[in-house]
């Protein structure tokens, strides 16, 4: 055990008979050492998971299946041309907002510089366009299963582009670290 008091109490032992039994540290001490560890792990995050073929064809399997779900569902609709055109704009502006977020998100992690401008413009316009697709919906004049149906489809849509935007990532990041 440590002699002097600065580091003395950051170590715990108990000892019987000359046997160090337990030899621990308190989750509220903190010592360089403990400072020094977590700046360490978070250093040596790697992400070197590839992502399944299964998990890849899953995710564009639901892009496609959301997508085509909502586009089809526009086209049966009988709506005025113009609103149709609404509904796909916000469509494309959700999934456009979606993967920027993913890619802001996961330029962070990897220690990529990411301006906060651009960081916020994509969370805005990603909760902008889920807040229009609602005002939208709401003032429509559809059923409430119609309602639904446009809101899971694009929920579906937003959740796998971001899915599929991840993938392309890793996929992309694990063959650059082969390469090396």
């Amino acid at each position: 055990m440590p002699r002097d008091k600065t580091t003395a109490h950051l170590y715990h032992k108990l000892i019987i008979k000359n046997k160090i039994i337990m030899d621990y540290k308190f989750s509220n001490d903190v010592s360089q050492d403990t400072v020094t560890e977590k700046k360490e792990k978070k250093k040596n995050k790697t992400y070197d998971q590839k992502p399944t073929p299964a998990f890849i064809s899953a995710s564009w399997s639901a892009l496609f299946i959301g997508m085509i779900s909502y586009c089809t569902g526009l086209w049966n609709a009988d709506m005025l041309l113009n609103e149709k055109g609404y509904y796909f704009t916000i469509l494309l502006f959700g999934l456009f907002s979606a993967v920027s977020v993913q890619k802001s998100v996961r330029d962070r992690l990897e220690g990529i510089p990411v301006t906060e401008i651009y960081y916020g413009i994509s969370w805005f316009t990603t909760l902008t366009s889920i807040l229009l697709l609602i005002i939208g919906l709401w003032n429509a004049d559809l059923e409430l299963s119609e309602k639904g149906f446009y809101g899971m489809s694009f929920a579906l849509s937003l959740f796998a582009a971001i899915a599929v935007q991840k993938n392309t990532r890793d996929k992309k990041f694990i063959e650059n670290q082969e390469e090396k």
